[in-house]
């Protein structure tokens, strides 16, 4: 199925690259790899998931349009990719979503309609606007072909690390529910089995971590509060966490400090920009270094939707 993604995506996304820097080295004490997918089609690796996901429906069925729900990522992903299938798309989005990310899902051309996290039942709003309008809802990671187009990062690392002489290394993954880490995970195991994927979380939203320590799901005890707002989900999916389980190692977590002077770091020695929820890795990377095994580490840069605001004052840690 990641290889069927691949093929649909073609060349209507972008095979990024992976970074380094000598000065992020000395920090963290190893090589570190930066595989920048903040560089992707709309600024993260949900272009993947989005355009394998819509891409794979039955043209009748598409053209009725699709629905998701999202903080700004994957709304982004799923909004560019139907717009060019040249269908509706209607993105149900937190209000406290950056926005940053809501203006640019509705300048992909898609309907957003704001929820509160805290008080609105998002899925049944959802469910209704589905049926009342004939739309395939595209989850944003508990999805089989959503899982295989964020796959798709998978097979394109194990060809750089390859081609960057990187046979052995733990790769940090930005994770909220876990359908990039798994996918990425999947893919490594048949492409590249001496890398092994490590989820990284914002500390306080840490489910991921704490269900692999524990071999069963945990959930989080809230779902807002943390900056990284692309990663803050309620629990690992149903689909995610038996993948996770099986190939994945421990998970890291950083605080959101870190994950600031990470966005930081990322400026000034790779000229990225990186938002919160796409930092954490990296800043596992850098801040987590005896949490690391090996030689070399690489992280993925994950996303960099971030508003100016925000994005000031983590280049304030510079100072």
């Amino acid at each position: 199925m990641i290889r069927a993604a691949r093929a649909r995506i073609g060349r209507n996304l972008r095979r990024t690259p992976l970074l380094s820097s000598p000065a992020l080295d000395a920090i963290a004490g190893r090589r570190v790899l930066v595989k920048a997918e903040c560089l992707q089609v709309t600024g993260s690796f949900k272009a993947r998931g989005g355009w394998s996901a819509v891409s794979a429906i039955p043209e009748d069925v598409r053209a009725r349009g699709v629905i998701a729900f999202s903080s700004g990522n994957h709304a982004q992903g799923v909004a560019h990719a139907a717009r060019e299938h040249g269908i509706p798309a209607v993105i149900l989005m937190p209000i406290d979503a950056p926005q940053a990310k809501i203006d640019n899902t509705r300048a992909l051309g898609a309907e957003v309609v704001p929820f509160d996290r805290d008080t609105d039942d998002r899925d049944a709003m959802g469910a209704a606007l589905a049926e009342a309008r004939g739309l395939t809802l595209i989850k944003p990671f508990d999805d089989p072909l959503v899982i295989a187009g964020q796959g798709t990062l998978g097979l394109e690392l194990a060809e750089q690390a390859a081609e960057a002489g990187v046979t052995r290394a733990e790769v940090l993954v930005c994770c909220g529910g876990g359908g990039l880490s798994s996918g990425v995970a999947l893919a490594l195991e048949a492409e590249a089995p001496g890398l092994r994927v490590r989820p990284a979380e914002p500390e306080g939203f840490d489910d991921v971590a704490r269900s692999l320590a524990a071999g069963e799901i945990r959930r989080n005890d809230r779902l807002s509060g943390s900056i990284c707002d692309a990663i803050v989900t309620p629990q690992p999916g149903a689909l995610t966490f038996p993948i996770l389980k099986r190939l994945c190692g421990p998970g890291l977590a950083v605080s959101d400090d870190e994950a600031l002077r990470a966005m930081a770091l990322a400026f000034r020695h790779l000229r990225v920009v990186i938002e919160p929820g796409g930092a954490v890795a990296l800043a596992a990377a850098l801040f987590r270094p005896e949490q690391v095994d090996g030689d070399a580490v690489i992280a993925v840069a994950t996303g960099g939707n971030v508003d100016a605001a925000l994005y000031a004052r983590a280049l304030e840690t510079l100072a």
